[in-house]
């Protein structure tokens, strides 16, 4: 019998939901990926391709050293000659050059046996760790050659120079520090920073996209030997060949690392990798929607060889956003803190606000998707602020969603939507505090190759040369709001009572922006519910918009994309039918919420204690949308049903018998409290003959279909919504009295 829980197993899981991400996101062989990774300026890039192919041509000579039938002695005679030829015509004084030409000789002897495999009997491609050592010191000469430029082709500018040394660690096949999963890399590179006599502290600007919040954090030492998250620039994974299982293989490995890097680097937007399969070498880039990997690239073979080249040498010159870091999210050096750049959109403000970062709430956990993550931030440094020990009361939120056409035509933009809510609720003091007010934001903004400041999309970062070849791939925006207002997460709450008090003032504040402001949230889950406490108690603040809606937008009753938390999520909303959304699909979600938290508590210590593997509940997170939803019907089609769900109810959470009779009354609203029958109920069989069809049954009856009541309910969102509020709201009173009478920070035992 296999043990579910051994980290064996554990390890199988997650390689299977790694590959199954690779099979919905790889999109292969794309040329001109180099392209990614190329300077803006072309002037520049003609400068860098020329390098290129320098190294390329120094490293064909090498290996045109390697002949059968050569003595060892007259092997490394000649390799000599060559290396020496070649430093002679770069520039060096002649104390570097002996000194470089003693180096290299000794990495040249290093990579030569995988670059000419045939003539090294004891090299073998299909032996991983005989590759490691030759990737790694193929990286690092091209890494030498970069700043030793041809006297001929000095750079005629600082615009010219590389910006940094893209190099490996010296430690292989290794555990890098900081690493969640405890999962070993074969190599990982870093980006070195290369400091020129500027007269000012511009040299210090090219390393500050690097730092990372867990540096400063733990004040680790980098180290040049031992890989460490918060530093690696990418991630390369060897295979013996480059079978298709092989480099399926290769591409899931580095989705775990890519996860890594997202986790502990706030400054990452797209990440990229290296898969080797024996002398064969595809690159790879991830983004929000896409894992592109490029055409193989042979190092046996000069073409080969010089592809690769280019993407080594693309990386040392181009700017830090072709790497995929943020150019907008920096280290300040003299406060010792990251500045966070915004572009307003609001007219009556500077074009650009700078904020600086206080402490980072919600970091981008998924290694595709919307990117979102969350700073706390003040509008001055916090060693500047009076007030330092307040956390500061703005919140800025970075994410990459979908977006349709231009920032002026895109309906769904998150920052014209929570602009709307701000102004619409505005004198509102009834909905003060439960929800983010917009202060600016909109879409980033690069430049392009002529200068010209354009928005930040996927289109844009990637290129038209690889964007032509990707179909009809959704177009990402990088969207940066600035908001006031900030909360705790939901898992702060200390009892049931305050559970349904912050749900109460969530709801309120819900239909308060539908009826005020026309906007429907749509997005109603655990991480979108927050905590505030103020002298008058508890409170609830609904937030994240970005998958919200506009109601008097005619074409949104047919966006049936499946938005949201997977849990949480309406039956409507799973089975993506054409069915009007409305806002009993997010008084679903609530049911849901109580639910699962009713089940698995909100934190440790309201945690059942036995296996939940075989709860009914846990279906509620299937993969599977459609089996997603059909467990969701049957188990809210009546109370009688509903046992099954709440039977499971943590029993050690105090007050939880009252909590199930409250769910169930919620539940009975929403799904039986009908007068009509076609209201009622969860369960509809789709099968059954219509009225219109022309086939009688085995009795000679026709039979009528029985309408989806989720459908019929749609048609009476307002009357049965204002049932959910009032019925929520009477719970609500009545919690808020126990909480005065315990205490409102009377936490469960």
């Amino acid at each position: 019998m296999r043990n579910l829980n051994s980290p064996k197993f554990k390890q199988a899981d997650e390689y299977a939901k790694e590959k199954t991400l690779v099979e919905d996101y790889l999109l292969d062989n794309i040329d001109g990926l180099q392209t990614i990774a190329e300077h803006s300026d072309q002037s520049t890039q003609q400068f860098v391709t020329e390098q290129a192919e320098s190294i390329a041509e120094f490293i064909d000579e090498l290996v045109r050293c390697v002949k059968p039938g050569l003595t060892k002695a007259k092997f490394e005679k000649k390799l000599k000659i060559a290396i020496a030829a070649q430093l002679e015509r770069r520039s060096l004084t002649k104390q570097e050059s002996r000194k470089t030409e003693a180096e290299m000789f000794i990495r040249v002897k290093s990579l030569l046996p995988w670059l000419r495999p045939a003539s090294f009997s004891t090299f073998s491609t299909t032996n991983e760790k005989h590759i490691y050592p030759c990737f790694l010191e193929l990286i690092n000469f091209v890494a030498e050659l970069v700043v030793r430029p041809l006297k001929d082709q000095k750079p005629a500018s600082l615009d010219e120079q590389p910006k940094r040394l893209v190099r490996s660690y010296e430690l292989t096949d290794v555990k890098p520090d900081n690493s969640e999963s405890g999962r070993r890399v074969d190599l990982a590179l870093k980006c070195d920073a290369i400091y020129y006599e500027t007269g000012d502290n511009a040299e210090y600007d090219e390393d500050s996209f690097q730092i990372s919040e867990a540096c400063l954090k733990e004040n680790n030492e980098w180290s040049d030997k031992r890989p460490n998250y918060p530093r690696i620039f990418a991630i390369v994974e060897v295979k013996p060949n480059s079978s298709y299982a092989n480099m399926e293989k290769g591409f899931a490995q580095l989705v775990k690392y890519t996860h890594e890097i997202y986790w502990n680097q706030c400054n990452r937007h797209f990440i990229w990798g290296l898969v080797s399969g024996g002398s064969e070498v595809k690159a790879c880039v991830f983004g929000p929607n896409f894992l592109l990997a490029s055409q193989f690239m042979d190092v046996t073979s000069t073409a080969g060889r010089l592809e690769l080249i280019r993407f080594l040498v693309n990386w040392s010159f181009c700017e830090p956003s072709k790497l995929g870091y943020d150019p907008a999210i920096r280290f300040n050096w003299k406060y010792w803190c990251f500045t966070i750049d915004m572009v307003n959109s609001n007219g009556s403000m500077p074009a650009q606000t700078t904020y600086y970062l206080r402490e980072i709430v919600v970091i981008a956990e998924r290694v595709f998707g919307r990117h979102t993550r969350c700073f706390v931030v003040g509008e001055q440094p916090q060693s500047l602020d009076e007030n330092s020990d307040n956390s500061g009361d703005i919140l800025i939120k970075d994410a990459w969603p979908e977006v349709s056409g231009s920032a002026e035509d895109d309906m769904r933009d998150e920052s014209k939507l929570l602009e709307r809510v701000s102004n619409g609720l505005a004198g509102r003091s009834e909905f003060n505090g439960l929800y983010p007010k917009y202060i600016n934001g909109g879409r980033m903004q690069i430049q392009n190759a002529h200068g010209d400041s354009v928005d930040e999309t996927t289109r844009t970062v990637l290129g038209e040369t690889v964007w032509a070849q990707l179909g009809d791939l959704p177009l990402r925006a990088h969207m940066r709001i600035a908001m006031s207002g900030v909360g705790e997460p939901l898992k702060t709450i200390n009892s049931i009572y305050e559970l349904v008090v912050v749900i109460y003032d969530v709801m309120r504040c819900h239909m308060g922006i539908l009826k005020h402001c026309h906007i429907l949230h749509r997005d109603i889950s655990e991480a979108n519910i927050l905590v505030r406490r103020d002298d008058t108690g508890v409170h609830g603040m609904l937030i994240d918009f970005d998958h919200s809606i506009d109601i008097t937008d005619e074409g949104y009753v047919k966006r049936t994309e499946r938005t949201g938390t997977r849990p949480f999520m309406s039956i409507n909303n799973l089975e993506g039918e054409l069915t009007k959304r409305t806002a009993l699909d997010d008084w679903e979600g609530i049911i849901y919420i109580f639910c699962w938290l009713g089940t698995f508590g909100w934190n440790r210590a309201t945690q059942p204690s036995g296996s939940v593997s075989k709860m009914a509940i846990t279906s509620w997170n299937d993969y599977d949308e459609m089996m997603n939803a059909e467990a969701k019907r049957t188990n809210i089609h009546s109370s009688d049903n509903f046992i099954g769900i709440a039977k499971r109810f943590n029993p050690n959470i105090p007050h939880i018998s009252a909590f199930k009779k409250f769910v169930n009354g919620l539940r009975a609203v929403l799904i039986d409290d009908h007068d009509d029958p076609n209201m009622r109920g969860a369960i509809f069989d789709k099968n059954i003959i219509s009225e219109e069809s022309d086939t009688d049954d085995f009795l000679g009856e026709e039979y009528m279909a029985r309408p989806d009541p989720f459908v019929e309910r749609a048609a009476h969102w307002e009357s049965i919504s204002e049932r959910l509020l009032a019925k929520l709201e009477t719970y609500a009173t009545i919690c808020k009295r126990r909480i005065s009478e315990s205490g409102s920070r009377a936490p469960d035992p």
